[in-house]
């Protein structure tokens, strides 16, 4: 018996993105993933910017499923010229795999090649993910976290 979460992808719609907003004002994932909006309440910024995303040719999102619910979202995006992966799991989903899961499936989808991934110095959980995803780390970069309200160390992944 498989205890597993059934995983599945599905191209994001405007609709999913009332449930997608939920899970960035749980203060713990936001912490760490500390790069967050400067006011992650704002739901109209929110929904405004991901609406053009959504549009967006070079953005490719995806929302994750389990059993027909929504638990998060994983997405492509090009950053000065680079192709980087995000993605947000609901905590109740986090030890499960189901990130790891997604990102496999997503990165069967998304060929684009290099992408980078980006982490938190101290979001272990991330790290762990895209390093089983095959992502080696490369670097490291500072950046202003507006979930922390300072400026910490990220570590930058790439997968070739």
């Amino acid at each position: 018996m498989n205890d597993k979460p059934d995983i599945k992808l599905r191209r994001t719609e405007v609709s999913d993105l009332d449930y997608l907003f939920q899970f960035q004002l749980d203060k713990e994932a936001g912490y760490l993933a500390a790069f967050m909006p400067k006011d992650a309440a704002d739901k109209s910024t929110y929904l405004n910017k991901y609406i053009k995303l959504l549009n967006d040719p070079t953005v490719n999102n995806h929302t994750i499923m389990v059993d027909n619910i929504i638990i998060g979202s994983i997405a492509k995006f090009v950053r000065e010229g680079d192709a980087e992966i995000t993605y947000w799991i609901d905590r109740n989903f986090w030890g499960q795999g189901v990130a790891t899961k997604a990102l496999q499936e997503f990165l069967a989808i998304e060929t684009t090649r290099p992408i980078l991934g980006r982490v938190a110095f101290d979001n272990t959980g991330s790290q762990k993910v895209l390093e089983k995803c095959g992502f080696v780390k490369t670097g490291t970069d500072k950046g202003f976290a507006n979930a922390r309200q300072t400026e910490i160390e990220e570590f930058i992944y790439k997968l070739n």
